[in-house]
């Protein structure tokens, strides 16, 4: 099939699959559709390993939104299939650069949608197909433009149409056709623009012979007073660090206890500083070891001193972690309280990279390729895993249980809830929640969420 096939192909299920229909298994049957033509398409040169692994995350994702249909299967399946057209295309190109490719796409589309030489058959067209786009499709497309434009000036004109009852929806479907159209087109036909390839090399993981010449990067300054600033303020900055850490676990292991709440706002504070802290420590690193240090054979003790810098924020993280394990025994799990130890563990696999990067001499652009694979494997993961059964079942254990907090705030806890309500015999909870699945299970087939059809 050619590109035109697979448009129109894409933008007739997508039409099918959401007309007068809700958000739910139909999304994720356009995904896996989507991520099968995407792998039929692809010539044989670039299906790599990377393309192999996007195709099964995206079907896995697709999966995943179609049992639970909540806004990180969402994302997960809406940036494995970005990746995995992205690669399909264009396997050298550095991944930083696919939301600037899609977006320029986006708001190019209308004025690339006019150059049908670029993604319309400009020979050896079947008889068939010339007919139904001469006889067909331009003629529907002119009538529903000009349809639109009469009836919006003439009450009486479009009367003539509105009286007749029509078990057909058309505005919907008009919108469900620009809309299928607009995605379809954008995933199969997009272009990288000259710019981007040509910038490409400016990401890549190794520094090229020229930047692994030692200078300095301001004119005031010489790379031996560079080094000694570096030396200086890396140093400075252990001792720095090393006081935090000790007044750090001070307050948070050994000062009086306080209310929950301000133990919660206290908790988020101080992850949020070492959030902040190993933030700043990244740049500070990159900042130095940007090129020239990362080959000098005098910078042996400005790496001593960054290496003993990421070991104290890796220190530092470990705290904050054990501090939110600490709170988490009092008080039970939420949706936060797991997000901080995502945070943490994102924060220190940075530190770590950083590591590699000034042991490996790599560019800083190795920490930005690396770092967006791992953020991409926290949205898999976050689609993937039933989180808040995970909560419910876990708090489910403690004297505290609030039962209404997990009923209104804690998402998919439908399964504990109804063992809970019948261990206690709580007929209240009992029936709201099978009202709950009640509504959930009368949803039409494609509007279907599978999660809630698997609870009794």
């Amino acid at each position: 099939m050619k590109t035109h096939h697979y448009i129109f192909l894409t933008t007739l299920s997508f039409v099918i699959l959401f007309y007068d229909q809700d958000l739910g298994l139909n999304f994720g049957i356009l995904g896996i559709l989507y991520a099968v033509l995407t792998f039929f398409k692809t010539i044989e040169r670039n299906k790599t390993r990377t393309f192999y692994i996007l195709t099964a995350t995206s079907i896995l994702s697709s999966i995943a939104f179609a049992w639970y249909g909540d806004f990180p299967s969402f994302l997960a399946v809406v940036s494995s299939l970005l990746l995995l057209s992205y690669k399909a295309k264009n396997k050298k190109m550095k991944i930083l650069f696919l939301i600037p490719v899609f977006v320029v796409n986006c708001l190019t589309s209308f004025c690339r949608f006019f150059d049908f030489d670029k993604w319309m058959p400009q020979r050896n067209v079947s008889g068939l197909w010339q007919k139904i786009m001469a006889f067909v499709l331009i003629p529907l497309v002119l009538l529903s433009v000009f349809f639109g434009i009469y009836a919006a000036g003439s009450d009486h004109f479009a009367s003539l149409f509105t009286d007749y009852e029509l078990d057909i929806n058309l505005w919907q479907l008009f919108c469900l056709i620009v809309l299928g159209f607009f995605i379809a087109f954008n995933y199969w036909n997009y272009a990288v623009e000259k710019l981007i390839y040509k910038t490409n090399h400016v990401l890549n993981n190794d520094f090229n012979k020229d930047a692994q010449i030692p200078k300095s990067t301001y004119s005031f300054l010489d790379v031996d007073s560079e080094r000694i600033s570096g030396i200086v303020s890396f140093f400075c900055l252990n001792i720095l660090l090393v006081f935090f850490i000790i007044t750090y676990n001070y307050e948070q292991f050994y000062e009086v206890s306080k209310t929950s709440i301000q133990l919660s706002e206290e908790t988020h504070e101080r992850v949020n500083a070492v959030i902040m802290s190993i933030i700043m420590a990244i740049l500070v690193i990159m900042f130095y070891f940007k090129s020239g240090f990362n080959f000098d054979p005098k910078a042996k003790l400005l790496k001593v001193l960054a290496k003993i810098w990421i070991f104290l924020n890796a220190v530092l993280i470990i705290s904050a972690a054990v501090k939110n394990y600490e709170y988490i025994i009092n008080y039970g799990f939420t949706y936060k309280r797991l997000g901080v130890f995502a945070f943490l563990l994102l924060s220190l696999i940075g530190l770590v990279l950083t590591f590699i990067k000034i042991q490996k001499r790599k560019r800083n652009a190795f920490l930005f390729n690396t770092m967006v694979w791992y953020f991409y494997a926290t949205i898999l993961i976050c689609s993937y895993i039933n989180w808040g059964g995970f909560i419910t079942s876990q708090n489910m254990k403690r004297k505290d249980f609030a039962v209404n907090y997990h009923f209104t705030a804690i998402n998919f806890s439908e399964k504990c809830l109804m063992e809970y309500a019948k261990e206690k015999n709580n007929q209240k909870l009992k029936n709201d929640l099978m009202n709950r699945l009640k509504n959930e299970k009368s949803k039409n087939f494609l509007s279907k969420i599978i999660y809630y059809q698997t609870v009794k």
